[in-house]
């Protein structure tokens, strides 16, 4: 499922997209039931059928796109000075650390169908791991009803010996780069080419593929996020924003302006605004005292009539409602558990609980990130980030952090076995050339 080649996929997938933004296709759903899964003259003049689609007349979000129309809807947000240089470098260095050990820990679970927040707890009870605080343990024999993913060779405990490749890590590198090589001059057209050259097509999925597929035909850059991509409100952009908030430290605005410019290749409304959000709030915990100022601040940089900041907004209300966190974890499934198990909205909910219920402590943000389920690897990577900003590398605990071994995977042309410790210096240099250029004109 998921292919942007495959006519019934495309079909199937924007029927989805569709009514998730208010869309009437109920009609067009029945006539592709009825369609044969190998006709694709007809259902290629059905995906046309459900882009003409009519919105309801009571949809009640305003979700603009541009950065200008976006940033019109936003409240100011001016900078904070930058941190003391010993600090920023720990907080730097938190940041990728955090991400990191996060993303592993949630590789081996990372299939929202079969591993449900109850497989995932009856799992780890019964494999004295819970709550999860620690990379997730393999029982042996395997207990029948339960698959860990094939990773679980190098990303569970006592198994992790420098970090597996993901893509949750290959787009901070490359975003790493990208910046180096054109810092505020960055541009959809340049994320491009950065793609094309340095990250294989079979590494990209859902809507990176299809913006990937769209670039090879080759399509005009301002429609490769709408062209055979129903996938473009996915999580795919939400993952690629931590570089940009760590290379503007105290700053959420200047780090969503060159967000932007890298999730409107691939994405759309609530596909960007999660790149948005993850830039702005791991942007925000360089200044912040803990880690629910910085989601509080982040808040700012939303557009607060989205589905994104709805759902947001929701779950730091159930936190001041002092909700436990399996009732929060509840109310955000029957809530938004209509969404794909990939997509922004759902996943981005996910990682605010696990932000607010951690209280600054790693182990706790990210263990309870990936109990959520959904994206677990995702969700533990931008957790894991946020938190390791707040807290710093020094404070990280050693059981998730001695394993790296200081190391990555990666499937990037010419930055496999990267230093991590490396990557975390050339992004502290970053922030410095950055802050004393002037961003281009967001028009």
């Amino acid at each position: 499922m998921h292919d942007p080649l495959s006519s019934y996929d495309l079909v199937h997938d924007e029927l989805d997209q569709a009514r998730e933004s208010g869309h009437q296709v109920d009609e067009l759903a029945e006539r592709f039931a009825a369609t044969a899964r190998d006709d694709s003259d007809a259902l290629d003049r059905l995906y046309f059928e459900i882009l003409m689609s009519d919105r309801r007349r009571d949809w009640p979000y305003a979700e603009p796109e541009g950065l200008e129309p976006i940033l019109a809807t936003l409240p100011e947000d001016p900078a904070d000075p930058l941190p003391g240089p010993d600090v920023l470098a720990d907080r730097v260095k938190g940041g990728w650390l955090g991400r990191i050990a996060g993303c592993n820990l949630g590789k081996p679970v990372e299939n929202g169908d079969h591993w449900t927040t109850d497989r995932l707890k009856d799992y780890l009870i019964r494999a004295e791991a819970w709550p999860l605080r620690d990379y997730v343990p393999v029982l042996d024999p395997m207990p029948e009803g339960f698959k860990l993913l094939g990773n679980w060779t190098e990303t569970t405990r006592g198994r992790v010996n420098g970090s597996a490749r993901d893509d949750d890590i290959d787009y901070p590198i490359l975003g790493l780069h990208l910046l180096e090589q054109h810092g505020w001059q960055l541009s959809p057209r340049k994320v491009a080419d950065g793609w094309l050259h340095l990250l294989p097509y079979a590494q990209t999925y859902t809507a990176e593929r299809a913006a990937y597929r769209n670039l090879l035909v080759p399509t005009a850059i301002d429609k490769v996020a709408i062209s055979r991509n129903p996938y473009r409100e996915w999580i795919g952009a939400l993952i690629r924003g931590d570089i940009f908030g760590w290379t503007n430290p105290g700053d959420p605005r200047r780090a969503l302006t060159l967000a932007f410019q890298d999730a409107s290749l691939s994405h759309v409304a609530n596909g960007v605004y999660g790149e948005l959000w993850s830039a702005a709030v791991v942007a925000a915990a360089f200044t912040a005292p803990t880690v629910r100022d910085a989601f509080d601040r982040s808040l700012r940089s939303v557009p607060p009539r989205s589905r994104l900041y709805e759902a947001l907004t929701a779950v730091q209300s159930m936190r001041d409602e002092q909700l436990t966190w399996d009732d929060a974890i509840t109310r955000i499934q029957q809530r938004w558990g209509h969404y794909g198990w990939v997509h922004t909205i759902n996943n981005a909910a996910i990682i605010a609980a696990g932000l607010l219920w951690g209280e600054d402590d790693y182990s706790a943000t990210v263990g309870l990130t990936v109990q959520g389920g959904w994206d677990t690897d995702s969700n533990g990577a931008t957790a894991g980030s946020v938190a390791g900003v707040v807290l710093g590398a020094d404070k990280l605990p050693a059981h998730f952090i001695e394993p790296l071994q200081d190391r990555t995977r990666s499937a990037l042309f010419g930055f496999d076995n990267s230093v991590i410790s490396t990557l975390a210096t050339r992004t502290v240099t970053l922030t410095e050339t950055l802050r004393t250029t002037r961003p281009a004109d967001p028009r």
